[in-house]
């Protein structure tokens, strides 16, 4: 099998994520005698600042992770909840259907900040300043903008000009969208984070005791007050109108990131740990029992025909229950991962693809989808479904943007590892507020406006977010860490690399390297929700033969390229040999892999 790189190998720590200089940060924490969580959050606070489009401080921050020795992986969850006033009556009084997918009225609680923060006092060694000094290094001093920010932003130069002018004086300098290459800097951001050090540093000496300072001041000082302000002002979003926002300072000084169990499912000599139904991370879950059973195959690190298409199904049938069943409520989970549910759905896999959306009966209740789902059923929303391949943000005819993520996956000396995907706050969805240097996230769009649904929007509930990193344990120990950007294929993007690892044989880096698909036959996650039935989007070095037998079979196949789709990256630790493993998605030519 072809790779474009070495899986690197060592026993120091690994660091891997979508950006260079995060990896390199990372890695130099690691250096520095930090451990995994210290290195993933100086990662993690770097991507806020050289990938802005793609996530921020306004944004949110899930994480799976398992510390050193012990057995029970944990989540970290920093998915911010809808405010006190996101109700449906009252987006429904504005004379909208879906919540939209830009502005204000589609924020949460930023929860990343506190997620960080949460984490480095209950596992990190360092203090902040120490976490934080690349990033606010690189947002005074410049970094280089990668060619996909520069697109971005001259794709909505209009719209900053003419309804987000606190945007256009960031992004816009001298009035013209910045070039890429170009070295760009932020010393709002840069400032922002300083005066937080200050107020911690201001606690005292203790570690502990200057992490919670910080949160304090974020959520209950000038950070809170400033979003407060303005979010009472009104700004163009998707519906084409101006709104103001219902995020207050009263709904960030309620919240906090906190921890919970794992999800974890046993797959042969794997277990496999992923975050709750709040996510969509139990679709990976639910797609790999339906596989159990079948018999699938990789030639020369290729999957046949047959392996593409039964994945294929069975996702269908696993994002089909998404859509009905999953949400921040009580989501019938034993069941759906059931060995009885998982028999009987999997014997809706034929040998031609299907066209429906089928979710399942989990104990025998009925499913109930969204009036825009039964709406479109069938037909779609009218928009390609091949969005953001490389997982980088999307400007579509209408003019509608939307962003996508990042990801980091470290595993230090230890055995400490830890796999986030932190999103939401993009530069181009959300007006940037100017006292602070960031913008807000939009992940509230991913409610829905129908009451009594799992994912209906209300006060206090977190959307049910795409954003799904994944951990593996072999032997109750922490054995690879993985994940990827990209929205709704996260988890199918996910499975690609899974199948290829443990089914094709092939190494952490030869997996990430081999072609890739994923269906749109369901309901997008984003405003405006579109969705194709019967698609499927591969790569062509799937092969011709491959491609044609799927056509044959039903699939209604899009040819992405040879190189379109993902932007995996991972880690891993034999627990026999400590020895450490990782690589990074070459799509992109973005995501890199560094350790030692």
């Amino acid at each position: 099998m072809f790779t474009t790189r070495p899986e690197l190998v060592g026993t120091h720590g690994m660091v891997a994520a979508t950006h260079w200089l995060a990896s390199a940060a990372g890695m130099a924490v690691l250096e520095d005698g930090g451990n995994a969580f210290d290195a993933a959050a100086a990662a993690g606070f770097v991507l806020q600042v050289v990938e802005p489009h793609l996530n921020g401080p306004g944004g949110e921050l899930p994480a799976v992770f398992l510390p050193a020795g012990e057995s029970e992986p944990r989540v970290l969850c920093g998915q911010g909840i809808a405010p006190a006033g996101a109700t449906i009556d009252h987006y429904r009084d504005l004379g909208l259907d879906l919540v939209p997918g830009t502005g204000l009225l589609a924020a949460t609680v930023p929860g990343s900040w506190d997620a960080w923060l949460l984490l480095l006092r209950d596992h990190g060694t360092m203090t902040l300043r120490q976490v934080l000094d690349r990033a606010i290094g690189y947002a005074r001093g410049g970094f280089p903008l990668v060619d996909r920010i520069a697109v971005t932003i001259a794709s909505v130069a209009d719209l900053f000009r003419d309804h987000w002018p606190t945007s256009a004086e960031l992004w816009l300098p001298g009035g013209a969208a910045p070039a890429g290459g170009s070295r760009f800097t932020n010393h709002v951001l840069a400032d922002t984070w300083e005066r937080l050090l200050a107020e911690a540093e201001a606690a005292g000496p203790d570690r502990a005791a200057q992490l919670d300072a910080a949160r304090r001041a974020w959520s209950q000082g000038f950070v809170a007050d400033a979003v407060d302000k303005f979010c009472r002002r009104s700004f163009r979003d998707d519906s084409g109108r101006d709104h103001a926002g219902v995020l207050t300072g009263s709904d960030m000084a309620g919240w906090q990131a906190s921890y919970e169990d794992a999800l974890t499912v046993r797959l042969g000599e794997w277990t496999l740990a992923k975050c709750g139904a709040w996510s969509q991370g139990p679709v990976l879950a639910q797609q790999l029992l339906l596989l159990a059973d079948f018999d699938l195959s990789y030639v020369d690190g290729v999957p046949t025909a047959e392996t593409v298409h039964i994945a294929t199904e069975c996702a269908k049938l696993a994002f089909a229950d998404r859509e009905a069943w999953y949400g921040d409520a009580d989501v019938p989970l034993d069941e759906l991962l059931s060995p009885e549910y998982t028999a009987a759905r999997r014997a809706l896999v034929g040998e031609t693809a299907s066209l429906e959306l089928r979710p399942g009966r989990p104990g025998g209740r009925e499913p109930r989808l969204p009036r825009h789902i039964v709406a479109e059923r069938g037909v779609g929303a009218g928009e390609p479904a091949v969005m953001g391949a490389l997982g980088e943000p999307t400007v579509s005819r209408e003019g509608r943007t939307r962003g996508d993520t990042v990801h980091v996956d470290v595993v230090d000396r230890w055995g400490n590892i830890i796999s986030a995907t932190p999103s939401g706050g993009w530069l181009q969805s959300s007006p940037t507020i100017p006292s602070l240097g960031f913008c807000l996230g939009t992940r509230a769009q991913m409610f829905w406006l129908d009451p009594g649904l799992p994912n209906s929007l209300a006060p206090g509930k977190r959307p049910r977010t795409t954003l799904s990193p994944s951990l593996a344990l072999r032997d109750g120990a922490g054995a690879m860490a993985f994940g990827t950007p990209g929205g709704d294929q996260q988890d199918q993007w996910q499975l690609c690399f899974w199948l290829a690892h443990t089914v094709g044989g092939l190494n952490l880096q030869a997996a990430i390297d081999a072609p890739a698909w994923h269906t749109a036959a369901f309901p997008g996650s984003f405003y405006p929700r579109s969705w194709k039935p019967g698609e499927l989007v591969v790569e062509s070095r799937l092969g011709p033969a491959v491609v044609a037998e799927l056509a044959e079979r039903g699939h209604r196949v899009v040819d992405a390229g040879p190189w379109a789709l993902g932007r995996l990256s991972a880690v891993s630790r034999d627990p026999a040999t400590g020895l450490l493993r990782a690589a990074a998605n070459p799509r992109g030519m973005q995501g890199y892999a560094v350790g030692r």
